[in-house]
């Protein structure tokens, strides 16, 4: 019965069983399907075009690869492939030549030697470099005649330390697009500082090529390059995990936290990733910037390779992979490729350096084919130069020896089982795609994971490994405890950091995007002394009340100001002396000119009315009188106003004298019987003049700046703390004491009678916050500064840890000016003063118009008197000369006697 029951369970695992080997069977049959159509497809072909012997054989050509590598064994079928379809398309052949150079540069510049002197071909195309090729090129004329297909990457912006050779067409990309691509990413995120990371493959891979060319591009965004860290090439590592695993280490201790991997071969990017996961440099805080060299080849790695890169930002060279010849073409790609390496049939997809492999050799065997019976190796390269098709890798065109067609960018971020597009990038119109809306806000990018699965963006930097915080100094001995207050608690055994500032910064920090482990280690020192240990980099930042100063920014990086302030200086406030002429305050200056103007111009405009028809206004002297009688309102007795125009403009001016002289008394009453606080000392002028001494924060700035302000060393008092102040004030050990702003208006909020802030402010940086020169983590403190700002926390914490007052109200008889000015009675003036200026011309006009009637009545008097003259002369009176001549005496005569009568 028993024996029933477990056959019954049986069954279904061996039904399973046989339906996996069913599955198994049909896969097998597929696959040799695919490679039997593939071979029937290569003979049909050759078949084709049996019967055409003439036109089969046309060249011969060479190629040099790396078949130690998955770049070269690609570039291997690839090549083969373009031959055999270019057979089948035009029935002519070439013959062909494959060396592997085992990725060593001399046995790749041999492999091409050889290659043309023995196997005599008349063109190669394969890896060499623009420098192998040069070498390759110096050997004799055949050679250098001979055209070379460079795959390799080159540098349109670096010059050769080596002859190029003629014959040399560069179809590999440009690594300087792919440097100006990755700075752009580093720009977009704002990350300041990269540790670049690279293998010295080629010759401009060093420091001189490579690197130069990447620190260039950073500094173009704001960003530079911290560190580099390179590695001998693969095959020359006799144990590459070793290597890789003291590298990271080394890395790993550093506080960068964005790695840029370039110019990396595939087989050394699967160990550095495999031992930075193992190393936890995979995780959280981390950034992992991969280029075209691995990007490209992450469809043909398996899932552990993928596994181990979660979270890593690449970029690979764009083409058209949906056309019908490229999906033709990566049929017969995987066929070829699962024969040759059966072992790799899984990852057997094309990439990048394929394509532009079956390009060259497409590009190479046209030109072949275009030459005549005369055949030429110059005639081969004007054909290959002249190329202009449509390649599975893009659009085939030269220009100066290299391909025209610059190169777009896909940014991909390897996620799950393989990888996701973010976007794409040129050289002309920089990030596209899903980024165009992202850009400007590194927090708006689009959903990337990046290592450790976080989704907001690293700071790309870390102060300090798991097991060490960040040791931010403080002062311990600070003047005023208000802002930093260190106390030590022996039943806990603890350090307690309080104050303004601490609490300013603990503000800022919980604003940051990140965790930032820190302790405070209370600094016994001035400050000038913390800031030189945060240079020295005993200490990794310094918190306080540290000014902002020209000679302390020499020496450190500061965070935005959080407070801003000055220099002033605060003295004794003392009662203000009587004095003899003290009438003469209650109004300013301007005010008593103002006045004495107004008297007199009021007083002309009445006697210039009342002159005429009033007798008490007959002169000059009366019309003095008048303006000074008017001031006591007795001129009604004295001088009566007759005229309504006159009484018009005295109207106004009553109010005026009248609120004028009230306010007048009430302000010299105030001065005689309120007892006025003055400064006692009110410039720093007069200090000097006086010889007298001055106290300040030993500890500070102060003394240094005083005495460029010209202040004398033996009259500089240092005083340790807030409480001392009053004390040196009594004694008279000082007669003023420098504060930076927020003291002053610390010491004033608690000692609020009896002193008061004077003189001129020396403007100054403010307080901030200390970092080493180049630190990240300052301009993240200054971002989040500005925020605390504007969301009201730095005054709530000002309004609660220092406008803590002991007094009850501040001295109210301080008054800086008490006395009156022009300014409450302006209006006043003004209706007062336009209503004169109206009356005057009024009387003008009137006073012009008589005038002008008397002048008419004369001008018809000497007409008539004249006409009459003459009738009678001419008509009565006989005509002689001396008659006319005394009658025109007499006429002239009487005409100046009715001159005079008018």
């Amino acid at each position: 019965m028993h024996f029933l029951i477990h056959q019954e369970k049986a069954l279904p695992g061996r039904e399973l069983i046989k339906m996996l080997r069913l599955l198994s069977f049909f896969l097998v049959l597929v696959f040799v399907f695919i490679v039997r159509s593939s071979k029937a497809m290569a003979l049909e072909g050759e078949n084709s075009c049996s019967m055409d012997h003439t036109r089969q054989i046309i060249g011969s050509i060479g190629g040099v690869f790396d078949s130690s590598s998955r770049v070269g064994k690609e570039q291997k079928i690839a090549m083969k492939l373009a031959l055999q379809d270019f057979h089948r398309s035009t029935c002519s052949k070439l013959l062909s030549d494959i060396r592997d150079s085992h990725g060593s540069s001399a046995l790749a510049v041999s492999a091409a030697s050889d290659l043309i002197h023995t196997e005599k071909v008349q063109a190669i195309v394969g890896i060499l470099t623009k420098e192998e090729a040069g070498l390759v090129s110096e050997i004799d004329k055949i050679v250098e005649e001979t055209p070379i297909i460079s795959l390799t990457s080159y540098s349109s912006t670096l010059p050769s330390r080596t002859r190029l050779s003629p014959s040399l067409v560069q179809m590999g990309g440009d690594i300087t697009l792919q440097i100006n691509c990755i700075a752009a990413i580093v720009g977009h995120f704002r990350w300041q500082k990269v540790t670049a990371i690279y293998e010295h493959i080629h010759d401009y891979s060093t420091e001189a090529g490579i690197i130069n060319l990447l620190s260039n591009s950073l500094k173009r965004v704001d960003s530079e390059m911290e560190h580099r860290s390179f590695f001998s090439p693969f095959s020359s590592l006799s144990d590459p995990r070793a290597a890789i695993e003291e590298e990271l280490k080394k890395l790993r201790s550093r506080n960068n936290r964005v790695f840029i991997v370039v110019q990396f071969s595939l087989q050394l990017a699967i160990i550095l990733f495999e031992k930075a996961k193992e190393m936890g440099m995979m995780g959280n805080g981390y950034v992992w910037i991969v280029s075209n060299d691995i990007a490209s080849l992450l469809d043909s790695v398996d899932f552990s390779v993928i596994s181990s890169m979660q979270g890593v930002l690449g970029l690979k060279t764009q083409f058209e992979d949906t056309s019908k010849s490229f999906r033709d073409f990566k049929l017969k790609f995987r066929a070829k490729y699962a024969l040759e390496y059966p072992e790799e049939e899984e990852k057997s997809n094309p990439s990048i350096f394929a394509l532009q492999t079956y390009d060259a050799t497409q590009a190479l065997a046209q030109a072949m084919q275009n030459v005549d019976d005369n055949f030429s190796s110059k005639k081969v390269l004007e054909n290959i130069l002249s190329s202009n098709f449509q390649g599975l890798s893009g659009k085939i065109s030269f220009s100066n020896n290299k391909q025209s067609n610059e190169e777009t960018f896909q940014i991909i971020n390897v996620v799950g089982k393989s990888y996701r597009e973010l976007g794409f990038w040129s050289p002309e119109l920089g990030f596209s795609g899903s980024f165009i809306k992202h850009i400007g806000s590194a927090q708006e990018w689009g959903p990337v994971y990046w290592p450790g699965g976080l989704l907001t963006v690293p700071k790309g930097w870390s102060y300090s490994s798991e097991e060490r915080q960040m040791k931010i100094g403080v002062p311990a001995i600070g003047a005023f405890r208000q802002f930093v207050s260190v106390n030590y608690d022996q039943r806990m055994n603890v350090t307690n950091v309080t104050g303004f500032s601490v609490s300013v910064f603990e503000a800022a920090v919980r604003l940051l995007p990140y965790q930032l482990p820190y302790q405070f280690v209370p600094f016994y020192g001035s400050y000038d002394d913390m800031v030189e240990q945060v240079y020295q980099k005993k200490l990794d930042a310094a918190v306080g009340d540290t000014e902002i100063i020209a000679d302390r920014y020499l020496l450190a990086e500061f965070s935005q100001p959080y407070v801003e302030s000055g220099l002033v200086m605060v003295v004794k406030v003392e009662a203000e002396k009587k004095r003899t002429w003290m009438f003469l305050n209650t109004f300013q200056k301007e005010m008593w000119f103002l006045m004495a103007g107004m008297i007199l111009f009021v007083g002309f405009v009445i006697w210039f009315i009342e002159k005429g028809d009033n007798p008490h206004f007959d002169g000059f002297g009366s019309m003095l009188w008048f303006s000074i009688t008017v001031l006591f309102f007795v001129q009604r007795r004295r001088e009566p106003i007759k005229s309504n125009l006159a009484r018009f403009v005295l109207a106004p001016y009553l109010l005026v004298i009248l609120i004028v002289t009230a306010s007048f008394t009430a302000s010299l009453s105030s001065m005689l019987t309120v007892s006025q606080l003055q400064p006692s000392v009110v410039d720093v002028e007069s200090l000097q003049r006086a010889n007298a001494a001055v106290g300040c924060n030993g500890n500070s700035f102060i003394i240094r700046y005083l005495v460029s302000l010209g202040f004398k060393l033996e009259n500089i008092r240092t005083i340790d703390s807030i409480y001392d102040y009053p004390d040196a004030f009594e004694r008279g050990a000082i007669a003023a004491a420098f504060f930076v702003v927020p003291h002053a208006k610390v010491f004033l909020a608690k000692y609020c009678k009896g002193y008061t802030m004077t003189g001129p402010t020396f403007k100054l940086g403010g307080f901030g916050f200390v970092f080493p020169k180049g630190s990240s983590l300052a301009f993240d403190i200054s971002e989040a500064i500005l925020r605390v700002r504007e969301n009201g926390e730095v005054q709530r914490l000002e309004k609660e840890l220092l406008s803590s007052s002991d007094c009850s109200s501040s001295p109210s008889n301080l008054v800086d000016d008490p006395r009156l000015g022009p300014e409450p009675f302006w209006g006043l003036f003004f209706v007062s003063g336009g209503i004169s200026v109206v009356a005057l011309f009024i009387t003008v006009a009137r006073l012009l118009g008589k005038r002008c009637c008397a002048s008419t009545s004369l001008i018809i008097t000497l007409i008539k008197i004249r006409f009459f003259t003459w009738a009678s002369l001419t008509l009565f009176t006989p005509t002689s000369r001396g008659n006319s001549i005394q009658d025109s005496n007499t006429d002239r005569r009487q005409v100046m006697a009715i001159i005079a009568q008018s």
